[in-house]
């Protein structure tokens, strides 16, 4: 096994553990995420010295900066905001887009599957547009009814988005896509 299946098995462990403890408990927490991003930099670090190390934290410091306003808006989670910081130390900047695209088409595939079976389409599609809208005013404020503080809101469990987007992108690598 070389550095780069090294370090993508431990970035796979990794969210697919917090995918599964996300569909468990709705949660992703901190005693996973801040050692999986110490992780992710140590072993970039170790494998390719200050580059590797300002490689793993530039991809952190991107998963981060990209999921900023959607926490900030209340429609993302802490902890899923978290793990794709981790994420981004283990894939570095480049791969990240990779993944984060991944997740997010999948986590549309679970909304979408979530809000026909809840029967909520109308309801849904009128809060992504107030989120959309909010975002694009620069208006960093959750909306009440969109807010994951809603106790009546659907829940997207994020984590298990991440790491089947993690899981697709790992394939797509080692079949040289």
């Amino acid at each position: 096994m070389n550095i780069s299946e090294t370090i993508w098995a431990f970035a796979l462990a990794f969210t697919l553990y917090a995918g599964w403890l996300d569909s468990r408990t709705r949660r992703i927490p901190n005693w996973l995420t801040v050692p999986g991003l110490l992780l992710g930099v140590a072993t970039h670090a170790i494998t390719a010295g200050w580059h590797g190390a300002v490689m793993a934290l530039e991809g952190a410091g991107l998963g981060l900066l990209i999921l900023f306003p959607l926490v900030l808006l209340r429609a993302l989670g802490a902890g899923d905001w978290k793990l794709m910081g981790a994420l981004g130390a283990f894939v570095g900047p480049v791969m990240l887009w990779f993944v984060l695209l991944a997740s997010v088409l999948v986590a549309g595939l679970m909304a979408v599957t979530m809000m026909i079976r809840a029967g909520r389409v109308r309801e849904t599609l009128r809060n992504v547009w107030l989120l959309i809208l909010s975002f694009l005013t620069f208006g960093f404020r959750a909306h009440p009814e969109v807010s994951l503080d809603n106790p009546g809101a659907l829940k997207l469990p994020f984590g298990v988005a991440a790491a089947v987007g993690t899981l697709v992108c790992f394939v797509a690598v080692q079949w040289g896509l």
